[in-house]
């Protein structure tokens, strides 16, 4: 009975314009790695940064979403060829003398690209984007920075999943894998220092028909379509101690005609190099964080979603890692110097 109300689910967000919140995936750990959602960040550490995450959503519910994706991003020019760091600063953990001294990073170009998989149930979305972003100083410690990101995604629906009331039902029944090709625009803003950030991005620029039925089932009126999903962004660090850090933030989604989507997000960080987070998706649920830079080459996080909605009754939580490279860093700082 769960499978069946499930897939009613899926073929009204394929098929109307009114079920839109999961045409994007969601990420609880969206501050670990700013450029899955904005290609402003491209290229705004001075090393190649690599990232790779996996999201279970709802698990223990049959054909739940599962996100996976890998992204890659970094400078251009000759600020990635300036990765240093005095020496006394190589291979430690950071604490407020860092964050005292910060200076903006010269403007440079940064490109990136990210590959993501989206599956729910029958329904899976593939997707690869490019991206190019230009960082901009405006002050000794602020920079801004725009970027632009286009690819191709693909809209797959496999009907033999599906069961029909009606084994011979004709709408559906049989045909099997059904796919559709749309172009992906994106573009964000980004603005950053050593005490603050704040951005805007839109994904799914282009508001795009999207229906499997080649225009011989629905109603013109109700057929669905893509929309345009904006994200805003913004944070504050907080110093407790020398070592200490506190970094409370928030991020609007908006994507017409659903209810506006706010997350309230607080990190506790240690001498940039371990943290610990919480989450609360309003009239959505809870999620707990931690993650840790390793090495100055690897760093990883995890998060645990805890859903207040119904769906608490099968559903054994969300589980969401992400593990991150840095290629070029040859400063051999542990934590990013300009994002945080």
């Amino acid at each position: 009975m769960i499978r069946q109300y499930l897939y009613i689910f899926l073929l009204m967000l394929a098929f109307t314009p009114a079920a839109v919140a999961q045409q994007q995936p969601h990420y609880t750990q969206y501050l670990m790695n700013p450029f899955i959602l904005n290609p402003a960040m491209a290229g705004i550490e001075s090393y190649w940064d690599i990232k790779a995450s996996h999201r279970h959503q709802w698990a223990g519910l049959q054909d739940a979403p599962v996100t996976t994706y890998l992204s890659a991003h970094g400078p251009l020019g000759k600020y990635s060829r300036n990765n240093t760091t005095p020496t006394d600063m190589r291979y430690t953990s950071r604490d407020k003398t860092y964050w005292d001294n910060y200076s903006a990073p010269e403007g440079h170009p940064g490109v990136g690209f990210t590959v993501l998989s989206d599956v729910t149930g029958p329904i899976r979305r593939f997707a690869v984007n490019a991206a190019y972003a230009h960082h901009i100083g405006l002050g000794p410690k602020t920079s801004i920075s725009l970027g632009l990101g286009a690819g191709m995604q693909t809209y797959s629906l496999d009907a033999d999943k599906l069961d029909f009331a009606d084994p011979g039902d004709p709408t559906m029944a049989g045909v099997g894998l059904m796919r559709k090709w749309k172009p992906d625009l994106s573009a964000g803003i980004w603005l950053y220092s050593a005490d603050f950030f704040g951005g805007a991005s839109v994904q799914n620029i282009i508001p795009q028909e999207l229906t499997f039925d080649e225009g011989e089932i629905i109603n013109a009126r109700e057929r669905g379509k893509l929309t345009p999903h904006v994200f805003i962004t913004a944070g504050y660090r907080l110093w407790l101690s020398n070592d200490f850090s506190v970094l409370p933030s928030m991020m609007l989604k908006i994507v017409d005609p659903a209810p506006l989507g706010i997350d309230v997000n607080a990190k506790l960080l240690y001498r940039d190099r371990l943290w610990v987070g919480a989450n609360y998706r309003v009239d959505d649920g809870f999620a707990g964080m931690l993650g840790a830079y390793i090495t100055p080459v690897l760093n990883i996080g995890y998060a645990y979603d805890y859903t207040a909605s119904s769906l608490n009754y099968v559903s054994k939580g969300t589980h969401e890692i992400t593990i991150g490279l840095t290629l070029g860093n040859r400063s051999g700082v542990f934590a990013p110097g300009h994002n945080w």
